[in-house]
């Protein structure tokens, strides 16, 4: 069966511990202003220290830039639909699009389970209310890029991907006690089954480097094509 666009491939126990020390030894992208703004603020407003309440509000933001692409592509649709060939490209840029919120939805209700599961405390502004506005300002921001010049978009969740990757992949060697922790899901079936609670982690973020590289062969791009 072939991988459908957008959607990560599934690796195994050896293969995502390779990726993790590959990330681990790949120095961060140098990072735009606006990212650099975007995670100095969450810092400031959920602390330096990785938990998964932090990580629970980066996946509510991650989703973001796709869904203002998949918007995006679904109006230039309605401009270019007598162009077979033109509307079929854009309509294939909205299924990668699905694909990747999808992906990223995922993550999030994988981490919504263990927060649950681990009875941990959140407040309401802090974990509701502030990333629900921190995520309409960053859709907001990433279809304006998009419309004014994609590469910008892309660049800027580029950005993200590559500092949640190397967020993911910290956070599974500063928790040794997940390589024998059972991973149980819901979703498992859907997303996909591991071993244990570290491999599951480190296929998170093996999948934000796979959503980053999606971006950045996207830079020298025109709109569509």
């Amino acid at each position: 069966m072939s991988q459908q666009p957008g959607t990560p491939p599934r690796l195994g126990h050896e293969e995502l511990v390779a990726a993790q020390l590959e990330t681990l030894a790949t120095a961060h992208r140098s990072y735009g202003l606006a990212a650099r703004v975007l995670f100095f603020g969450l810092d400031l407003v959920y602390g330096r220290e990785r938990s998964l309440s932090k990580f629970k509000v980066l996946e509510i933001v991650a989703r973001v830039p796709y869904q203002a692409w998949e918007q995006v592509a679904y109006i230039a649709v309605t401009h270019v639909y007598e162009h077979q060939t033109m509307a079929r490209r854009i309509h294939d840029r909205v299924v990668e699009a699905r694909a990747q919120q999808d992906n990223e939805q995922y993550h999030l209700l994988i981490l919504g389970e263990l927060i649950e599961r681990e009875g941990i405390d959140e407040g309401r502004l802090r974990f509701y209310w502030l990333p629900q506005a921190l995520a309409f300002a960053y859709f907001q921001l990433s279809w304006l890029l998009f419309v004014i010049r994609p590469s910008w978009s892309y660049r800027l969740n580029a950005d993200f991907e590559d500092h949640a990757e190397h967020e993911y992949m910290t956070f599974v060697s500063e928790h040794p006690e997940w390589e024998t922790t059972p991973f149980v899901s819901e979703v498992a079936t859907d997303y996909g089954q591991f071993d244990a609670l570290a491999d599951m982690f480190r296929q998170i973020g093996h999948d934000e480097r796979v959503h980053k590289q999606e971006s950045l062969e996207r830079l020298s791009e025109p709109r569509f094509r």
